[in-house]
Order: C-alpha cells, then sequence, then structure tokens
C-alpha cells in the first residue's frame, strides 16, 4: 500500500494519504535549536538537549501526540477541523491532506468544508526558535466568519524524566502570563527575584501569534482541553473562546485564539512562533514577523538554499528513481541528521542520551564527507579530542566535552557520570577510514599534521592520535594475538569477555594498518612502516589460521577458548560482520572472499535485507550472548541490522559484483518499500535500525527511525562501492559495481572546488571494470584522474 511519493524536483516527501502506518517524522533546525514534526503535526522541540532542554512535550510509544496544532472552527456552523488531519481526524472522505516533508522544514495543505489551509513548520537557519506560518483560504461561493487556535503544551521542566515523573515537584514551578500577542511561560520564576536555590535556573518560554489580533488565550492544558475531552475535542476549540485562564500549579501550555472572516476567494496569513527566552529577545523576535508573507518566504529560501546547496555537491542520474531519490535527497540529509543528533532525539530515542557514542558519531562523519568535507573536518577534530591517551576512545562524549580535562573509564568518576564501565575494543579503530576518506576526499594532506588535544590531557599529532589508536589494540589483546573483546565490539550484545577476541574487531585493526602505512609513507617513517609491516602480517596469519572456516569466517573467541559462530554451531553458525569485513579490509584471497560473500547470500539473505547472524539464539546461547534477551529475527538475535547492509553492499562492489551489490541495496532500502508501507510501517524515505526478520510473524516491519549508523554505512556503500568513487591522496579512480541492466548513468560532483559531470556507459552489460576513460578529450592510461588533470569544469566519459 502507498502512502506518498518522492517528488525529487522540491527534493521532498509528499504524504498524501495521512493515516500512516506509523509516524512518519521530519528533523527541523540545528544543535542548538532542534524540532522533530510527524506528517501529523506530533512531536517535540528543545533547546540544545533532548534531556535538559526540553520545550514541548510527546507522548512517547503511544499515539503521536501532542504537538504543534493550529484548529480551524467555523463560527457559523460551529464545525470544527484541524490544520493536520490528527487531532481531530475529519472522515478522510471529506478531508483532503497533503503532507511535504523537504530539508529543513515541513508543510501540510488541507482543504475542508470549502476551506482550503497550508501550514509551513520551520526552524529559520541559525535561529533559535520555530515557526508555524499558516495561509487560510476561502474556496466557497460564500464569506466564511473562521477562529483559528494555535496550541502548543510545554513542559513544566525542562529536564524530560523529571517533568514527566516527579509531579510533586514540575506541577508547582511554573505558570503563565498572556502578554498581548502571546502567552509566556516561566519556571522557578522566584530564582529571578531571589538567590538561586540548589543552582536552580529561571527559564521563560513564549508562544506567540504575529500577523493578527489575539481574541482569546489560554495558558492552562486543563482549562483549554477540558476535562474528559482531548486534543481532538477541546472546549475552547468546540466552545470557539479558549477561555482567557491561566496556569498556576498545574499544567502549563499555549493556546490562541484569532477571528477572520474571509470573502471567497480571500486569503489570510499569520504565524505561531515558539521559543524559549527572555522578554526583550521575545519581542524582537515576534517583531520580525511584522510582515509574515516576506518574512516567512525569505526564511523559507535561506534554508532551501543552504540545505540543497549541500545536498547538490552530489547528484546522480540512473535508471533506478529509488536509488536516485535515497542517494539525492534522503539517504543523504539522514546522514547530516544523524551527524548532527547521533542519537539524541526522535520519535524512539527519548532525548536523554546527553552526549555522542564514540562509534556511532566517528562512522556518522564517514556519509556527509563528499557532502561537506569542512563539516566533516569540525567533527573529527571533536572526536579525535576525545580520544584518551592511551589511545581508547571515550565510550560516551558528552555534548559538554572538555578536551583535555575529561575523565576516562578508568576513573570511577567517569562511569558514575556516564553509565559506560569499560572501553570498548572498536571505538577508536574507526578513526582509520573516517580520518582517510576525508583528506582523500578534500585533500588536506596537512591535517594529519595538526596537533589535537587528547581527552585527558596532553597533546598530539593526527598522526600520533592514530598511532595511538594501533597501541591500544595492541595493548590489550586475547589468548590468539587477536584485540581482545573488552566491553564490546560493534556488536553490543556480544560480549565475549575482557580477554575474549573478536574477528570483526581483528579484521578492522588489520585495516586500520593499511590506512596508517598509506601516512606513515606519506611522512617517510621508514621504522613504523616496518613495525607495522610486520604486525600486520603476524595479525594477518593470525586470523587466516584461528578465523576461517571452510566458507566463513568465526565471529570470534571467548575468553575460555569457545569458538563463537563456528558453522557446527546449532544457533548462530553464520554471522554477517567478519565476512563484508574481510573483503573490505583487504585481508582476505579472492578465493576466500567469493565463498564468504557466496555464504552470506545463501545463509542469510532475505527478501528485506541480510541477516546480522542466523540462526536466532533461542536454546544455544552462551553467557554473553545478550541478544538472546530480544525475540527471534528482532535485533541482534538473527534481525536484519540495517548499519551493517552498507558493509555487504560495498563488499560485493569491491568484488565487482554489481548484479549482487544493488540486490542487497534494493532489499534494505526504505524507498524500495514505497508501495508496501503497510509491512515496512516506517518511513519510507529513511533508515531503520533494524527490520524483523523470517522467525517474526511480521517479518519486514522496520523500528528505530532515522538516528541509526545505518545512514552513513549506506551512502558509503552506494558512493564508494556501487557508484565507484573513490578519492585517495592523490586524485580520483572511478570503479562502478552496478547492475548489469544500467546501460548508461550520470553523476555530478564536486571534488577539491572542481565540478566533475561523469557520463558512465555500460553498453555490453557488465557488472564491472572498464574499457576507457576520457578527461576533457583526453583518455586515460586507466580508470584514475589525477587530481593535476582536473579543470574547474570537467566532462569525464568512463566505459564499462
Amino acid at each position: 500500500m502507498r502512502y506518498g511519493y518522492f517528488d525529487e524536483a522540491n527534493k521532498e516527501y509528499v504524504i498524501d494519504r495521512p493515516d500512516t502506518p506509523a509516524p512518519w517524522a521530519n528533523y527541523l533546525g540545528s544543535p542548538e535549536y532542534g524540532a522533530i514534526i510527524s506528517n501529523n503535526a506530533g512531536g517535540y522541540s528543545f533547546v540544545k538537549s533532548g534531556a535538559n532542554g526540553r520545550i514541548l512535550r510527546y507522548i512517547f510509544n503511544s499515539f503521536d501526540q501532542p504537538g504543534r496544532y493550529i484548529y480551524l472552527r467555523d463560527n457559523d456552523s460551529k464545525d470544527y477541523w484541524s490544520a493536520s488531519w490528527q487531532p481531530v481526524g475529519k472522515d478522510l472522505d471529506s478531508y483532503k491532506s497533503e503532507c511535504h516533508h523537504g530539508t529543513g522544514y515541513t508543510y501540510m495543505n488541507a482543504e475542508y468544508a470549502g476551506i482550503k489551509s497550508s501550514v509551513l513548520y520551520y526552524v529559520p537557519l541559525d535561529k533559535t526558535h520555530e515557526v508555524w506560518k499558516l495561509k487560510v483560504t476561502n474556496d466557497s461561493d460564500k464569506p466564511r466568519n473562521l477562529s483559528v487556535f494555535g496550541y502548543c503544551e510545554f513542559t513544566n521542566d525542562n529536564n524530560y524524566e523529571q517533568d514527566q515523573v516527579n509531579l510533586q515537584y514540575t506541577l508547582f514551578i511554573t505558570r503563565t502570563y498572556f502578554m498581548g500577542n502571546r502567552i509566556k511561560q516561566v519556571i522557578n520564576e522566584n530564582v529571578n527575584k531571589g538567590a538561586a536555590i540548589n543552582g536552580s535556573v529561571a527559564f521563560t518560554r513564549f508562544f506567540g501569534l504575529a500577523g493578527a489580533e489575539v481574541a482569546s488565550y489560554a495558558g492552562d492544558k486543563e482549562a483549554f482541553l477540558g476535562r474528559y475531552h482531548g486534543y481532538g475535542n477541546p472546549v475552547g476549540v468546540e466552545n470557539g473562546d479558549c477561555g482567557n485562564c491561566l496556569n498556576y500549579n498545574g499544567n502549563a501550555c499555549g493556546a490562541l485564539e484569532t477571528k477572520i472572516t474571509l470573502a471567497p476567494g480571500e486569503s489570510k496569513e499569520l504565524a505561531f512562533v515558539l521559543g524559549m527566552k527572555n522578554d526583550a529577545e521575545t519581542e524582537a523576535v515576534m517583531n520580525s514577523y511584522a510582515d509574515v508573507h516576506a518574512q516567512s518566504e525569505a526564511e523559507l529560501a535561506e534554508l532551501k538554499e543552504y540545505w540543497h546547496g549541500k545536498l547538490n555537491h552530489f547528484q546522480v542520474k540512473t535508471p533506478s528513481e529509488s536509488f536516485n531519490a535515497m542517494i539525492n535527497t534522503w539517504n543523504a540529509y539522514q546522514c547530516f541528521m544523524t551527524f548532527i543528533w547521533s542519537r539524541a532525539a526522535s520519535f524512539s530515542y527519548c532525548g536523554l542520551r546527553n552526549g555522542y557514542g564514540y562509534r556511532d558519531t566517528v562512522q556518522d562523519i564517514q556519509g556527509v564527507i563528499h557532502l561537506a568535507p569542512e563539516m566533516a573536518l569540525d567533527k573529527i577534530r571533536f572526536m579525535l579530542s576525545a580520544q584518551v591517551d592511551n589511545g581508547g576512545g571515550l565510550p560516551l562524549v558528552k555534548f559538554d566535552h572538555n578536551a583535555g580535562h575529561e575523565d576516562t573509564p578508568d576513573d570511577e568518576s567517569y562511569v558514575r557520570a556516564t553509565g559506560h564501565p569499560a572501553y570498548r575494543a572498536d571505538d577508536a579503530l574507526w578513526l582509520f577510514p573516517t580520518v582517510y576518506k576525508y583528506i582523500a576526499e578534500s585533500g588536506n594532506t596537512d591535517f594529519i599534521d595538526e596537533v589535537i588535544l587528547f581527552a585527558n590531557g596532553g597533546e598530539g599529532t593526527v598522526y600520533e592520535h592514530l598511532k595511538r589508536a594501533i597501541d591500544f589494540s595492541m595493548n590489550h589483546l586475547g589468548n590468539n594475538r587477536m584485540p581482545a573483546g573488552l566491553h564490546a565490539d560493534w556488536n553490543d550484545c556480544l560480549r565475549l569477555g575482557k580477554q575474549g577476541e573478536s574477528t570483526f574487531v581483528a579484521m578492522q585493526l588489520y585495516y586500520a594498518m593499511s590506512v596508517l602505512r598509506i601516512f606513515a609513507e606519506q611522512k617517510n617513517d621508514t621504522e613504523y612502516i616496518a613495525y607495522l609491516d610486520k604486525i600486520q602480517k603476524e595479525l594477518g596469519d593470525i586470523i587466516q589460521t584461528k578465523c576461517w572456516e571452510d566458507d566463513r569466517y568465526i565471529r570470534g573467541y571467548k575468553e575460555d577458548g569457545m569458538i563463537i559462530g563456528s558453522k557446527h554451531d546449532p544457533e548462530a553458525n553464520m554471522w554477517l560482520n567478519p565476512q563484508s569485513w574481510a573483503v573490505i579490509s583487504g585481508l582476505a584471497t579472492k578465493d576466500q572472499a567469493e565463498k564468504a560473500l557466496e555464504s552470506v547470500h545463501r545463509e542469510l539473505n532475505t527478501p528485506y535485507g541480510v541477516r546480522l547472524m542466523a540462526p536466532s539464539y533461542v536454546d544455544h546461547a552462551f553467557e554473553g550472548a545478550l541478544m538472546l534477551l530480544f525475540n527471534p529475527s528482532t535485533k541482534e538475535n538473527g534481525g536484519i541490522f540495517s548499519q551493517p547492509q552498507g558493509w555487504i553492499i560495498l563488499a560485493e562492489s569491491l568484488m565487482g559484483h554489481g548484479n549482487r551489490a544493488f540486490e542487497y541495496f534494493t532489499e534494505s532500502s526504505p524507498a524500495s518499500m514505497n508501495d508496501k508501507a503497510e509491512i515496512r510501517k516506517l518511513e519510507p524515505y529513511c533508515h531503520g535500525q533494524f527490520t524483523e526478520s523470517s522467525d517474526s510473524p511480521f517479518e519486514g516491519r522496520a523500528h528505530v527511525h532515522w538516528l541509526t549508523g545505518t545512514a552513513s554505512t549506506v551512502m558509503v556503500g552506494c558512493v564508494e562501492g556501487i557508484l565507484g568513487m573513490r578519492p585517495d591522496f592523490d586524485g580520483l579512480r572511478i570503479a562502478p559495481s552496478v547492475p548489469s541492466d544500467w546501460k548508461e548513468f550520470e553523476i555530478n560532483k564536486d571534488f577539491r572546488g572542481k565540478k566533475l559531470h561523469i557520463v558512465v556507459k555500460n553498453p555490453n552489460g557488465a557488472e564491472s571494470g572498464y574499457k576507457s576513460l576520457v578527461v576533457n578529450g583526453k583518455e586515460m592510461s586507466d580508470n584514475y584522474i589525477a587530481a593535476s588533470e582536473l579543470a574547474d569544469i570537467n566532462e569525464i566519459i568512463l566505459t564499462m
């Protein structure tokens, strides 16, 4: 069943049927002010932190309420509806609705009873307030007397948990005022007048109306909604009057009514504005919307210019419309949202994760490097400064991270503050592909010599940071001389024990050594090159001896020597990540790679993507297999975990298997499920964390939307793998691995300040390989373009 479609001309996803199987969301704003909104206007807002800066309430795991609601009432017939289908929920035979999710904005069009409405929701670029701009048009043949109501539900405390749970306190610290064109909410108001108590701070929020006069107001939730009423039938709307009641020792809200009369064909524009600011700042914001139309149009244009400018650095035109939509717009935009928000706030993450996971964020950076290398550089510096001087990464990097002055997992204070009891085996190893990809894309080879602080004190060049990451792994080896499992590797449900060993991490370390060798060659560090060559060969030999089993690599060893992931095990005898990373790392021979990848396809592939492992643990789990807690085919317990889909796409591409790589992309791509949304449930334009697999009665149902490392891994798998954009320090190799039925496709890429228009011709239906590469009329010796060969604007033809 289809609920919407991709509008690539406007870089929007259009939901033309509002009764979606789950709330389909969009992200607005920036790290300074964030907002999440569903296609039915549900969602919440926060300043800086979803945990400690929450402004609007949202009931998680429920019915997508409350939200940013605008109600319309016909004051003659007394009929009312909402500008989004919900919360009133009029019969869809008479109520027409469209929601357009765009890049940094969402707008909702509705038609009911001869009235058209369009609401534009956005956070202005680099601002810390949000705007709900409404246009109402009388599409009937008679004058209409209408009331328009705006409603939001304030939290009573900036801290989300306090607001929801500590009601004996939070119900009694807030009150509201009416100030001409807005509701003002104050929390801990007396702190402004007297001494601070226990470090308490007063906060002021506002909900204002621009472009119209306020006819009635409410600052008290119960007064506006009414007892035994809900968001779908507020008494303030039913009665045509908010009641002018303010909050004192109860639940605060912002509700404003204005009355308008529209002649046939006439339109009216107004705006509701929301934020957390003092009176002077609020007044300035409200005054800026004296001309609602001009201000909102200018701010929307600025948002589009900013985001479309980022996305336009890389655009493709292939025979697959769904591939184009994901790579050009939605996978790319999701990469930016994940880059910005990490795992902080969504409709699944409640906002309580008050920091960046080390491995999460370092991987997230990879997804935006080809689109915004300057943004990537800032975050790489930040994450390097969260590396401990022993080479490990801080498992959780606090939002207020203070480089050079942080405690570490070696300190009880860090464990108490973050809840993370120990180092993870893989955290710092993600630096190697990320730093390499940044330098290769940007050409900024000087970065390797930049000096950056360590988290707990001291400093070193980027080169030194990477050497310390190698040292961390080499100083934490298990019984077989492979990297020890420590608290966990990438799979947080896989606890192998401190001396247990992860094949996956061993392959990461092998890859890291290859990357660092390139840097060492740049620096002519011959002594270190010899050291890397020695330890890499030793590690490679160990992996090949201890971890290869006929047609696959095992997952690892427990510290007591028990093998995890042997093909002879009754459960979990095939694991995905060691097979894909055997190829990505360069460790596997061609014969091993072919066998391992074929085993993946035979034993793990499904119509909805590749399972993380199989069979699921039910009766034969070992102590430390925490995935047993999940139902079979769910999350790490044999589910289709989404992030590794990007790695298997990349691995197949590196082997030249274009058909298989695209098969995996298609199976796991949200856009492929656009016409089967009732099965997927999640948005068909963004990846989720995992999809239920064959043991589930709901096979194909996806969960945990938006904030997942899948965005970056699939982007890398598609751009570097399928499309074959493989830069190095000196230039760009073009090596597509595509479906054999792609006869021609185009890529427009910005690269080191140059514009590249690449046409790939595939007349004979190849999956990979090349016959010729022509750059600005000059034939190259192979499929590589040295950066020195590039003009400002380049016409490039690759023939496969």
